[in-house]
């Protein structure tokens, strides 16, 4: 959730009146985790928007990440103490947001949620730190992309709990050191490379997330399809795990995609054959490769012989940003080994012929 400043009005006109501001960030409170503003009070499994396990015990895969984390949250509810600082990193979709979560449940605490690009201004950070309530969880998603003033103010913050803030201008500037509560500070990024070493080696605990493997997919495509009401197929639950690119997000998203064509078809009970039908509507096909994956290797074959191809000289045929190439749409194809990264370029492989039925290129 973005942090907007109130400002003035324009020509003297006066601005309509405003509602009372919120808190700086999104604010979870594990007791109302399932709950929006002016909604009646229901249980989280009975919120079809919301998929997310709320404790370690339910969040499928990931099995080192949760022994880890549970050690040390069991350490510092004994203790008494604010857990150490997080850094969660990794692919997209993984479900670092929901690790988060599932710690502020696990510990009993609020967690309050903003990305790096939200906190613009000082004040903006300041002001979220000020409010931690003891042991709070803060997390920031994004975190890489911090900008420098930010970071800065976090350094004492995460180590002494204190703010070093300036106060006046000039001659006159002195600095104030303004106490806050023990906190965590949870940080996610997809690019933990582009942290700084200072804000890096602050955190406690630094743990990648790694992509699922296909049992955990399916027991994570079977346990939404409960929340969901729907009587899914484990052969149909396999199908969605299958082409889900590693990732529970996607999965969830499948899920409702199917959920759709079996509502509009009016089928109660979901098979393989109706899964691979919905997802065909999708262009994903049985190794969830989507239309711009095949659009780049396509691209490769067609135009390059299979490469090797620039990524720059790649991303102007295709029509896209080369950042989104290389960090959206090249790790699966790297992950399946259908691409390959050389210094000279891209390069398609064999595998990636076969699975596009293209032929082998004849011998020089």
């Amino acid at each position: 959730m973005a942090i907007v400043s109130s400002g003035a009005g324009r020509g003297g006109l006066q601005p309509p009146p405003r509602p009372p501001a919120k808190p700086a960030g999104r604010l979870v409170d594990p007791a109302a985790q399932a709950f929006e503003e002016g909604e009646a009070e229901a249980p989280l499994p009975n919120r079809e928007d919301s998929l997310r396990p709320r404790r370690l015990a339910d969040y499928i895969g990931q099995r080192e990440l949760k022994e880890v984390l549970g050690i040390a949250v069991e350490a510092t509810r004994n203790r008494g103490e604010a857990l150490d600082h997080v850094l969660l990193y990794g692919p997209p979709g993984l479900g670092k947001t929901t690790m988060a979560l599932v710690i502020a449940e696990e510990l009993g605490v609020r967690c309050r949620i903003t990305s790096a690009p939200a906190l613009e201004r000082p004040r903006d950070i300041v002001g979220l730190l000020i409010n931690l309530q003891p042991h709070e969880l803060l997390f920031i998603d994004e975190i890489h992309r911090l900008n420098r003033v930010a970071e800065e103010l976090l350094y004492p913050a995460m180590e002494d709990f204190r703010l070093d803030l300036t106060v006046g201008r000039g001659s006159t500037a002195r600095t104030r050191s303004v106490p806050v509560a023990p906190f965590t500070l949870v940080g996610a990024t997809t690019r933990a490379g582009l942290l700084s070493s200072p804000l890096r080696d602050r955190f406690g605990l630094i743990q990648r997330l790694e992509f699922y493997d296909l049992a955990d997919l399916q027991a994570i495509v079977e346990r939404a399809a409960g929340l969901l009401s729907l009587e899914l197929e484990a052969a149909a639950a396999a199908e969605v795990a299958r082409r889900c690119r590693g990732t529970p997000r996607i999965a969830n998203r499948l899920l409702r995609r199917v959920r759709d064509v079996a509502s509009v078809r009016g089928e109660p009970r979901i098979g393989p054959a109706l899964v691979a039908e919905a997802l065909s509507l999708h262009r994903v096909d049985d190794r969830g490769l989507d239309a711009s994956d095949r659009r780049l290797l396509e691209l490769l074959l067609t135009g390059y012989g299979g490469g090797p191809v620039g990524l720059d000289t790649l991303a102007a045929g295709l029509g896209e940003d080369p950042i989104t190439l290389e960090t959206v749409v090249e790790p699966y194809l790297l992950q399946l080994g259908f691409l390959l990264r050389t210094p000279r370029g891209r390069v398609a492989t064999a595998a990636a012929r076969v699975h596009l039925g293209w032929p082998e290129p004849e011998a020089a």
